[in-house]
């Protein structure tokens, strides 16, 4: 074993000393990369990673969970802070559905388990269980606070009013609730969920009332929508105007980019559009009754009836002697002659009937009322472009601007209210930061030594490998040289004739071959 160790050594010794100081640097350099890489790779497979399982725990809670761990032998690491845990993430998703079943995880409240586990065999008294009602029911509704969304932490206190058979039911107080609520860090709630916060707590808790609730942030009093009053805001109607604006905002802009990018480089170009809106909600309702134009302002005749009558008639003579009758006038003469007379009467009824619109008009969810762009431009690229670049660029944008506008109510044929909305700058931009740029330039060169790396590695495993293969099928072909006569040696002139003499005697008879081998010696050197 230990000769084909050395065997080994030898050859290993031997290819050292034929290789040149140029393939020995490579050599070293890439067996240190090697070895680098392989315990790189074995710190980052063997290396146990760690997941964040548990956080924002208080005392108790974090406590219970750590006992649990130990006890099933679950490794963890707690923070600095104490409330949050991380675990190895392959036990994360178990150790969280354990922990969770087990109810370990209460926020630093007591729910109405408390019934359970604290239950005596012999009872307990009324006061007793009021307030161990009373503190569950403080715990539950914490507990529930607490499951919102971006709810950070929760307290609760309940105050529930004494019953009594002497109250009458107009004098018996209701329910109260005084809560505070703490968020995350950066979340603001929308008065959806605010609202969602009073109608959770009146459901759960009997005979409470909005008004008796009183919900406060370290930001101030959060209040609901029917309780607000002129004092509420209305978030929502705010952020689905103020996403409305942005969104129009930006799809202008991308629309100015898609435009003048390929014309001046997106990198040359800054975009800023700022609008104003209208969004007042518009109902308007019509009712039009208007004649034809085609028919003498008239409607259309949809009955017309005509009627025509005539008569004709005569008198005789008066009969008696004039002026004798009891009722007739003394010395009244009436005339006696006799005559005819006629008469023709004509009617025309033409009943008409006129158009009726009603027209029910309600305008858009928004109208744009006003508009203004500024386009920055890199000062070099716009002088590049000529002097009519510039001209150019402002008539598109103020054609984009009066399209925009077209239903604003403006007058925008006036030049100059469209060029105080439109502006062109040249500038120079801000450069990049030189850390900005070593950061990027060192991320560059890590990525290019890291690909030229391993490709040096992979060469050289190449190029090992056909250098084994190649000696290996040298050294079946190479035949052991014999070896060179050594010729023994004496020292004559040490000693004298006698004991010459005996030396050449003794050495002729036990090593003849080495006898003549001196011989032979001798001889040549003569």
């Amino acid at each position: 074993m230990n000769e084909k160790i050395a065997q080994y050594r030898g050859k290993l010794t031997q290819q050292w000393r034929q290789m040149g100081k140029k393939q020995k640097i490579w050599l070293g350099a890439s067996l240190g990369i090697l070895i680098v890489a392989a315990v790189l790779l074995t710190y980052l497979f063997t290396r146990t990673e760690y997941e964040l399982a548990f956080q924002n725990l208080d005392s108790t809670d974090a406590s219970a969970i750590m006992t649990y761990l130990d006890s099933n032998g679950v490794p963890y690491k707690l923070d600095a802070t104490g409330t949050s845990i991380s675990v190895p993430s392959s036990m994360a998703t178990r150790a969280k559905v354990d922990v969770g079943s087990l109810g370990l995880v209460q926020n630093g409240s007591i729910g109405f388990e408390a019934f359970d586990s604290g239950a005596s065999q012999f009872g307990m008294t009324e006061n007793e269980f009021n307030v161990k009602y009373l503190n569950s029911l403080n715990g539950e509704v914490q507990r529930l606070l607490n499951a919102m969304q971006g709810v950070q932490q929760s307290n609760v206190l309940i105050n529930l009013p004494e019953e009594s058979v002497f109250l009458n039911p107009e004098e018996e107080q209701g329910a109260s609730a005084s809560i505070t609520m703490k968020f995350v860090n950066g979340y603001t709630p929308s008065q959806k969920e605010i609202d969602g916060y009073y109608n959770l707590v009146k459901t759960a808790v009997p005979n409470l009332a909005v008004e008796n609730i009183t919900i406060s942030s370290p930001k101030g009093e959060l209040l609901p929508s029917e309780a607000g009053g002129s004092g509420g805001t209305n978030t929502d109607a705010v952020e689905a105007q103020f996403k409305i604006r942005k969104k129009y905002e930006t799809e202008l802009k991308n629309n100015i980019q898609q435009f003048l990018g390929p014309i001046v480089g997106s990198e040359n170009l800054v975009i800023s559009v700022a609008s104003s809106m209208n969004f007042d909600k518009k109902s308007t309702e019509q009712n039009l009754v208007q004649p034809l134009d085609d028919n003498n302002n008239n409607g259309i005749i949809i009955s017309e009836q005509t009627e025509t009558s005539s008569s004709t008639g005569g008198s005789g003579a008066a009969g008696g002697v004039p002026g004798t009758g009891e009722t007739d006038v003394a010395n009244y003469t009436e005339s006696s002659a006799a005559g005819t007379s006629s008469s023709e009467t004509s009617s025309t009824i033409t009943n008409y009937d006129v158009s009726r619109i009603n027209n029910k008009i309600e305008s858009a969810p928004y109208t744009l009322k006003d508009l203004s762009i500024s386009v920055g431009i890199k000062s070099d690229v716009l002088t590049s472009l000529g002097g009519t670049a510039r001209d150019e660029i402002t008539t598109y944008l103020q054609s984009l601007v009066r399209a925009q506008l077209a239903d604003s109510g403006q007058d925008l044929s006036n030049a100059a209210v469209l060029n105080s909305k439109v502006s062109v700058i040249a500038q120079s931009f801000a450069g990049v930061s030189e850390a900005e740029t070593a950061q990027g330039l060192s991320t560059a060169w890590m990525i290019g030594i890291g690909a030229a790396a391993l490709a040096v590695i992979a060469g050289l495993a190449i190029a090992l490998i056909r250098k084994r293969k190649k000696a290996a099928r040298e050294e079946e072909f190479v035949f052991e040289e014999p070896a060179k006569a050594e010729y023994p040696t004496l020292d004559l002139d040490s000693m004298n004739d006698n004991q010459a003499r005996k030396n050449l005697e003794t050495l002729a008879k036990r090593k003849p071959e080495e006898f003549v081998n001196l011989l032979r010696t001798w001889l040549v050197e003569e």
